[in-house]
């Protein structure tokens, strides 16, 4: 699992679990206006908030470590070197990641996480140096994020996607697929916004899912997520994973959240 696909989960997954526990005792207006700063508009509310419900809204995820703090943002240094301007509002979900939290033999999918729960906390918990992640609308020429939810990361955590961030373009890539010349595929990266090219051969495991696929099956415009080793200049891709939304959407079938019952 890699960086950005972590944190979009283990986000839409925490805010949807601390939108169930908050809305449990404190139903929703239904007239009431999303609020500045309520960026996902009652994301992970649907559902039961048991679900990925309203994912899509969430828009995308930074993680770094806090390096200044000032009323309604904080000034965060990302894994990757760059920093931004992380916004948040009293409608910002915020929340402590727990030692075990959807790693291990935690697991995250339709119906939830398993491991340990994400804890409610508030914005003054969150200290200079402590590394977190903010998901929310993203403005990557400003450099700013309006933050729908803030999670003070465990430092483990934060490590392995440290480690993750240094690792893009050496064991890793991901990102959407501009041309195919033969076995050789480049795509736009989601890092870095740059083109990467990675080879493919006989020896590649190529993935929709847990369905096996072939070349032939990559089309451009998928996004795709490659795993593999340089050799002598070249990426030599050992695993292309096809990440391509279900039939009928995000909430199609096969998708708890497609139920209207759930």
């Amino acid at each position: 699992m890699r960086v950005r696909i972590f944190l979009a989960v283990l986000l839409a997954v925490a805010l949807g679990a601390t939108a169930g526990a908050q809305d449990q005792n404190s139903p929703p207006d239904q007239n009431s206006a999303p609020q500045a700063g309520q960026y996902g508009g009652g994301y992970g509310r649907r559902g039961g908030g048991r679900g990925f419900g309203g994912m899509g809204m969430m828009g995308r995820a930074i993680s770094g470590n806090v390096t200044d703090i000032a009323a309604g943002r904080f000034t965060v240094k990302t894994f990757e070197g760059d920093t931004y301007t992380v916004n948040f509002s009293d409608s910002t979900r915020f929340m402590k990641m727990q030692g075990g939290m959807g790693g291990g033999r935690g697991r995250m999918g339709g119906g939830g996480m398993r491991g340990n729960p994400p804890e409610p906390i508030k914005a003054a918990d969150i200290k200079v140096g402590d590394p977190i992640a903010a998901r929310g609308q993203v403005d990557a020429s400003a450099k700013t994020i309006g933050a729908a939810g803030i999670m003070l990361l465990d430092p483990q955590a934060a490590q392995r996607m440290q480690q993750m961030a240094a690792d893009y373009g050496k064991t890793w890539f991901m990102g959407r697929v501009t041309t195919i010349d033969g076995t050789n595929v480049t795509l736009t990266g989601t890092q870095d916004n740059a083109p990467h090219t990675f080879a493919v051969n006989e020896n590649t495991d190529f993935r929709e899912r847990r369905t096996p696929i072939t070349l032939a099956d990559v089309k451009v415009g998928d996004m795709i997520r490659a795993q593999g080793a340089l050799s002598n200049g070249t990426f030599i891709a050992s695993i292309v994973n096809v990440m391509r939304m279900p039939q009928g959407g995000p909430n199609g079938p096969g998708n708890p959240a497609s139920s209207p019952n759930q």
